[in-house]
């Protein structure tokens, strides 16, 4: 039985507290009084991965079991969710790889012969060979690749298929593959509580023309907590559009859930609280961090990136979308859900080197802006951990960088938008459908592994609730030039940023920092 989540009062005898910062950490003390959130420790993973996969694919939840929607003749399709999850990626083999080989498996046994794997990767980047291999394993890679296994193109006109509206007006245009199957079977990692259920398969195998009903700012603003779908407009999007999809394709649903061992030897005291470090726990933070700031600031990005999380898999369940993702959302609520009462003047974050859309690549300042305020700034339920009108207060360098293959519509959204508004209504109005429609982008997204032209509006769109909540932000040790254009400011160490805070907040505000990684979720009453 693992230890509760935890919310720390710092005091004369609290020890400095580890804070992320990109490609780097620090040890921060921080003002008496502050209160330091901290998850649940880890869950213990489940020892007979293999045999709890089968079990659920034998017993599902609202389904008949899977062998007996198998049949000759029919057309299966088997998607699965892209690199952006999870968070670092997952030490070999991949649950996901081990979820489609026992799939496939029965699929054989029932003599379908009919089967196609796509990665759900929605408007997100192509993954490359390799990319996709580490997902699905070497059997299955060899077995498929590349007439049966594929990335979803969204903007393949020829392999989308229109179903029709909702009730709200939204356009559902999926994959005409996955659409005109006689079962679809998707198959995700859940990392937090706004991952999966119906979202899957009306995101991740999505258009443009679809995506654009909830991926807008109104639902973005309206959407009060991500992660507390009954209070989050963008989830009520995806109920809508998963039960029009659900009366033409049968969607079969597996949700994997993951403990927090999100870092491997030798950065394991990442994962622990910092007055339980052992005597070996602080000689490795020591030449850890020694190590990280002396080197080439390539060889530090090659250390970061090449890192495979050791994760236990917590839970796996099968069948009827909503029925499994209860059953997941509970899995992932006991891995992270930390209860804290009442909300603070100024909350502070530490964001790390990663986020969804830089895995192997860069993390740009438009990706921490929407790190921080719209996925760490979300990490809560009920109500934000910061009042209205508050401060946040964010780690990270916050340098002007991009990768030019990955990201060549976030170069321009930064030269070309944001030099002209930050404001994103007027950004959506003024620039979106230039970026969406643009044939250039359009092209890099379909041939090469650029993200789509919109993903940079999407990123912005994220924080608009917390912009519409926040009376100010602080970015600590970013690159001053970098923060204003993204409309914040920036301070040289935490006293400074406390100052500046002061102008809104006053002189003795609350102080509440969430400890991230590993992933916390904030239940605050």
């Amino acid at each position: 039985m693992s230890r509760p989540g935890l919310v720390l009062e710092v005091d004369e005898r609290t020890p400095p507290i580890l804070v992320h910062e990109g490609e780097g950490f620090r040890l921060e003390r921080f003002p008496l009084g502050t209160r330091v959130i901290y998850p649940p420790d880890s869950l213990p993973g489940i020892r007979d991965v293999n045999g709890r996969i089968r079990e659920a694919l034998l017993h599902p939840l609202g389904s008949e079991p899977l062998p007996e929607l198998l049949h000759s003749g029919m057309r299966l399709t088997i998607v699965f969710d892209d690199l952006s999850l999870p968070l670092p990626p997952m030490r070999a083999p991949d649950v996901r790889q081990r979820v489609i080989e026992q799939v496939l498996e029965m699929a054989a046994a029932a003599g379908v012969d009919d089967v196609e794997l796509i990665a759900g990767n929605a408007l997100h980047r192509r993954m490359t060979p390799a990319e996709i291999k580490h997902i699905v394993g070497e059997r299955v890679f060899d077995s498929f690749w590349p007439d049966k296994l594929r990335n979803h193109d969204a903007e393949d006109r020829d392999d989308l298929k229109a179903l029709g509206q909702t009730r709200h007006g939204e356009d559902v245009e999926i994959n005409k593959r996955a659409a005109e199957s006689d079962l679809l079977v998707y198959v995700n990692i859940n990392l937090v509580a706004m991952n999966g259920g119906a979202k899957s398969v009306a995101v991740g195998l999505a258009s443009y023309k679809s995506l654009r009903h909830h991926h807008n700012v109104h639902t973005l603003r309206e959407s009060r907590s991500f992660n507390d779908p009954p209070n989050s407009a963008m989830h009520h999007s995806y109920d809508r559009m998963h039960k029009l999809l659900s009366e033409s394709v049968r969607v079969f649903h597996i949700e994997c859930t993951l403990n927090n061992d999100q870092f491997p030897s030798p950065f394991e005291f990442l994962n622990k609280r910092e007055w339980e470090w052992t005597l070996k726990d602080q000689a490795k933070f020591l030449a850890a961090k020694r190590a990280n700031d002396i080197a080439p600031a390539g060889a530090r990005h090659r250390v970061w990136q090449n890192m495979r999380a050791p994760y236990g898999v917590t839970g796996v369940h099968a069948g009827a979308t909503d029925e499994v993702h209860e059953r997941t959302l509970a899995a992932v609520h006991r891995q992270q859900m930390t209860e804290v009462h009442g909300q603070s003047d100024v909350l502070m974050l530490g964001l790390p080197y990663l986020c969804p859309y830089n895995v192997n690549s860069v993390m740009n300042p438009i990706l921490v802006y929407s790190l921080g305020l719209g996925y760490y700034f979300n990490m809560y339920r009920n109500k934000p951990l910061v009042r209205e009108g508050g401060a946040l207060i964010m780690y990270h360098p916050m340098k002007s960088e991009f990768h030019p293959l990955h990201h060549p519509s976030y170069i321009d959204f930064y030269e070309e938008v944001l030099t002209q508004t930050t404001d994103p209504a007027t950004i959506e109005t003024k620039f979106e459908e230039q970026y969406a429609t643009d044939p250039w982008y359009v092209h890099l997204y379909r041939n090469s592994y650029a993200y789509h032209g919109v993903h940079p509006f999407y990123m912005w769109y994220w924080g608009a609730h917390a912009l519409s909540h926040l009376g100010d932000v602080i970015c600590v040790g970013a690159d001053r030039k970098v923060a204003s254009r993204l409309g914040f400011r920036a301070a040289s160490s935490l006293a400074d940023a406390l100052e500046m805070a002061g102008e809104s907040v006053g002189r003795s505000p609350s102080l509440t920092y969430l400890h991230t990684p590993p992933m916390t979720l904030a239940d605050v009453r």
